[in-house]
């Protein structure tokens, strides 16, 4: 968490020339990109900034981006290992330049629209838009520093832009990875999820039962499989419920009402798209989980223990490793390994661990010459200058 903490600052914009713009850039492929996207927008906006938010779909051109939208969906939902191929070739440099020059032929020109005049800030939250954004900068037709905020919890070579300025993990272990293929500028922030996710007590957790009509002294395993329930949910159900017969599964599908359909057939509980995300989470005893999504860090604001199951591929499967690693969800690779981790998840007593990092909007902000906009942001739980200062003493006592 010490490393890589001086913030190279931009000329600082006096109060009263305006008030500064920031541009977001996410993408609608799931939820995660969107969410961590709308989180930011309302806590700069709290500190006092015009925001644009913009998906990096609707910037490229005609329906194109519907279209790959679609395929990648599709890939995911019936031939899975297509994207495992995929996501294993883009690893590859030459492959992925490639796909950079590409999507900025695409969408370069409206990308430079977007980044008007008076933008003080500029974050990415979806890889191709770095990739993108990281071109312009090169060529000098973006001259705003670029911040990309790595949304998952492994950092595959696609969000690596040698031109962004720079990148922010939630934790150290995307920020190592971060680090090892050349992404620049690495910071470990404290992640930005909704704040209605809030510890759980046993009041929170009895009212959410009564909310969502469940049993009050059932052992609860909310399964999760994304905005669009991908994954092998139902063999997950399954799966649980023979590890550990004190469970009960609650299964959120998303968009997928084909599954939710064949669940409820099946006799399990299953909800379509949920929008108070926040109750449901203190409904469960233990999260299950697939892809390592938003919804892990959701449920580690909110104290819920996750185990890592049926990894979906590609991205699902590197983000299980990077969780297991960094002691946030233990991996479940077999069916044996999932009785222990679930038992020990409905032993061990729910916490909401210390801050990872330094507070994101606080860390744009004073990067961006804007520090002073710091004090009028409501809910900046780690102040600046003291946790850069703690930081760099970690640093020269790891030096030692």
């Amino acid at each position: 968490m010490g490393r890589l903490i001086r913030l190279p600052l931009q000329r600082r914009t006096a109060p009263g020339r305006g008030t500064p713009r920031a541009v977001i850039v996410s993408a609608s492929v799931g939820a995660g990109h969107d969410a961590v996207a709308k989180e930011l927008e309302v806590r700069l906006l709290e500190a006092g900034l015009n925001v644009d938010r913009h998906d990096f779909l609707d910037l490229l051109p005609g329906g194109s981006g519907k279209l790959f939208v679609g395929t990648y969906h599709t890939m995911l939902e019936r031939a899975p290992w297509t994207w495992k191929l995929l996501y294993g070739g883009l690893d590859n440099p030459r492959m992925m330049s490639g796909q950079a020059a590409l999507f900025t032929w695409l969408a370069g020109r409206a990308m430079r629209r977007a980044v008007k005049d008076d933008t003080a800030i500029v974050v990415s939250t979806y890889p191709l838009a770095s990739q993108v954004l990281g071109r312009l900068r090169k060529n000098g037709k973006v001259s705003q520093r670029v911040h990309t905020y790595l949304t998952d919890f492994s950092v595959h070579r696609l969000w690596a832009s040698p031109h962004v300025d720079s990148h922010v993990a939630v934790h150290n272990v995307p920020a190592e990875q971060a680090e090892q293929i050349d992404c620049q500028d690495v910071k470990v922030v404290t992640p930005l999820v909704d704040r209605r996710f809030r510890p759980v007590s046993k009041a929170s957790r009895a009212a959410a039962r009564r909310r969502w009509g469940l049993s009050h002294d059932a052992k609860i395993a909310l399964l999760v499989g994304g905005s669009w329930g991908a994954g092998e949910l139902e063999h997950t159900v399954a799966d649980v419920e023979a590890a550990d017969s004190r469970f009960t599964c609650v299964v959120v599908c998303g968009r997928n009402e084909a599954l939710r359909k064949r669940l409820e057939a099946a006799g399990v509980t299953a909800l379509g798209w949920v929008d108070d995300m926040p109750s449901l989470m203190h409904a469960a005893d233990v999260l299950v989980q697939n892809a390592g999504g938003i919804t892990v860090l959701e449920a580690v604001a909110s104290g819920i223990p996750v185990v890592t199951y049926r990894s979906i591929p590609g991205h699902g499967l590197t983000n299980a490793a990077a969780l297991d690693k960094a002691g946030v969800a233990p991996w479940a690779r077999t069916h044996a390994e999932l009785a222990p981790l679930l038992d020990r998840a409905v032993r061990s007593a729910s916490a909401v661990p210390a801050p990872w990092g330094v507070d994101p909007v606080a860390l744009l902000l004073e990067t961006a010459g804007l520090g002073h906009l710091v004090a009028s942001a409501p809910g900046v739980v780690v102040p600046l200058g003291p946790a850069m200062e703690a930081m760099d003493s970690m640093e020269m006592e790891n030096a030692r």
